[in-house]
């Protein structure tokens, strides 16, 4: 992964990734949210993830121990959180069209210096993050990824040191400056039509456990 991250020589120039992983496609199990935030009995989870189709979750939150995680729709003898498994009542032909474009999704990896999200799909993500941005600007912006590009979408020294964000969208999570929001090929905020993640098609919610 480290062949991925941008370099200081060339900021703009990053090869696609290349698909790994084991054999199986895995879901959410049928834990309450309450026991995934709980996490089994020793072991603690890093983040949990939860799946979004407009303003309904999808699924229950998924519990991440590993140290990273491919979420994806469908990545052939991909293992991770299968999106594709997921059994969705949004009749919307949007987000049935959205959903079909995840392919290979996103990997999310902790590491020394924080939190990587690597684009594996063929369309852009985008990504709102507290530490992605100035603490004392009066709006988070919302980053776009490309194709076979990574971020560094969450530092947890930042996060600590961070003061309440002045964003009306991001206080209404309950996990402030600990929560990272990624969408699929669908942008939102100021500098597209749709002002709120909640109004695009396919999105995720990763919250970091800060203990």
């Amino acid at each position: 992964m480290d062949f991925l991250k941008p370099t200081a020589d060339c900021p703009d120039s990053v090869p696609s990734s290349t698909e790994t992983g084991g054999t199986d496609c895995l879901a959410p199990g049928g834990l309450s949210d309450s026991q995934v935030l709980q996490g089994p009995a020793g072991r603690s989870h890093w983040c949990v993830v939860a799946y979004w189709e407009e303003k309904t979750r999808v699924g229950r939150l998924y519990s991440v121990q590993e140290p990273s995680l491919d979420i994806f729709y469908d990545l052939p003898q991909g293992n991770g959180f299968c999106l594709g498994q997921l059994n969705s009542d949004n009749k919307s032909q949007l987000v049935q069209k959205v959903r079909s474009k995840i392919g290979y999704g996103i990997q999310l990896t902790k590491e020394v210096d924080g939190v990587w999200v690597y684009n594996r799909s063929s369309y852009p993500i985008f990504i709102k993050s507290a530490t992605l941005d100035n603490p004392d600007s009066r709006t988070l912006l919302v980053h776009k990824v490309f194709p076979g590009f990574s971020i560094k979408a969450f530092d947890y020294e930042k996060a600590y040191s961070l003061k309440r964000p002045n964003d009306h969208e991001f206080m209404q999570q309950p996990w402030t400056g600990f929560t990272v929001q990624i969408s699929f090929v669908k942008g939102w905020g100021q500098c597209y039509t749709r002002q709120f993640i909640s109004s695009c098609p396919c999105w995720l919610e990763v919250i970091f456990n800060n203990r």
